[in-house]
């Protein structure tokens, strides 16, 4: 995750999220076995970082103990199909102003 500047517990639109990482818009969530029954609440914050233009990747806690090198494989790949997705975009136009 060179490159990449996580940062831990932060408030994005008045919610506390695990990391962020604000050059890419990608939050990771890390969730315990209180959130088996939060379910519903999760999706609805989900979808409130993906309106603010974040992408949430959500693991469970035993996840990221027991199997840390594939949820930083995960976070990885996710960074590198983020990067390509960006690359093929076309540029995005500046509004014209009174002088052009």
């Amino acid at each position: 995750l060179d490159g990449y500047p996580f940062l831990g517990q932060r408030v994005i639109d008045d919610m506390i999220v695990d990391f962020v990482c604000r050059k890419t818009k990608l939050v990771i969530e890390v969730d315990g076995g209180q959130h088996d029954q939060r379910r519903q609440a999760d999706a609805a914050r989900t979808r409130r970082l993906n309106r603010a233009g974040y992408r949430v990747l959500r693991f469970w806690n035993n996840e990221v103990i027991l199997n840390t090198q594939a949820v930083l494989e995960t976070i990885d790949q996710t960074l590198i199909e983020q990067d390509l997705q960006q690359a093929n975009e076309p540029p995005q136009r500046r509004p014209k102003t009174h002088n052009q």
